[in-house]
This record gives C-alpha cells, sequence and structure tokens, in this order.
C-alpha cells in the first residue's frame, strides 16, 4: 500500500511538468494573461513548473520547491484568477488553490530535502 501511496508525489509532479513544457509551447497566446512581462513572465513561469517536478523527482531541494509552488499558485489566484471568479469562472482558481494546497502538503509530509528551509 506504502507503494501505491508514494506514487502520489510523482503523479502531483508529472502534470506540473506538462504544464511548464505547455507554457514554452503556447508562450505567444498566454502572454494576454502576464500581468507583469507578458512572453517573458510566462517562460519563467514555465521554468518554475518544470523545476519543481525535477526537484520532486530527484528528491533535491523539494521542500523549497514545493514552498515556492504553492507562493507561486497564491500569486496566480490573487493576480490572475480573483476577477475570474468574481464572475462565476472558478475552474482556474480552484485548480491554482488546490495545486497550492497540494503543494504546501507536499512540503509538510513527502518532502525529503529539508536542507534549506527546515
Amino acid at each position: 500500500m506504502n507503494a501505491f501511496i508514494n506514487l502520489g508525489k510523482y503523479l502531483f509532479a508529472l502534470p506540473m511538468a506538462v504544464f511548464g513544457l505547455l507554457h514554452f509551447i503556447h508562450a505567444d497566446a498566454m502572454a494576454g494573461m502576464a500581468p507583469f512581462g507578458g512572453t517573458i513572465m510566462i517562460y519563467l513561469v514555465g521554468l518554475c513548473l518544470i523545476l519543481f517536478a525535477v526537484s520532486v523527482f530527484l528528491g533535491k531541494y523539494d521542500k523549497l520547491a514545493a514552498v515556492l509552488l504553492s507562493i507561486l499558485m497564491i500569486f496566480f489566484i490573487v493576480f490572475i484568477h480573483r476577477a475570474a471568479a468574481m464572475t462565476g469562472d472558478m475552474g482556474g482558481f480552484l485548480k491554482d488553490l488546490s495545486i497550492a494546497g497540494g503543494a504546501l502538503m507536499y512540503a509538510g509530509s513527502y518532502s525529503k530535502d529539508s536542507s534549506i528551509i527546515g
């Protein structure tokens, strides 16, 4: 059973890698949603998502990466999805809220490397 439960961290990290790749593939289409920096910000976010996934798969700096991912998702909620949620479009808001929560749970329970943040 523990082997099955341990798959959870990979099932959480893999979509982040895919989202990151999609940021690189569709950067021009996403640039209009970026509050600061346009396309450059999209590439930076894509890189952050990919680095989170790599960190989880390698088990290095994964606690720091998970906390930073949750901060990034909360940033999205505040600056991108808040207005959409007020008009009834809750999809992105709830997705990013659940990713932020999952990242914090990962940091608190499953992370291996606490060398930077304890």
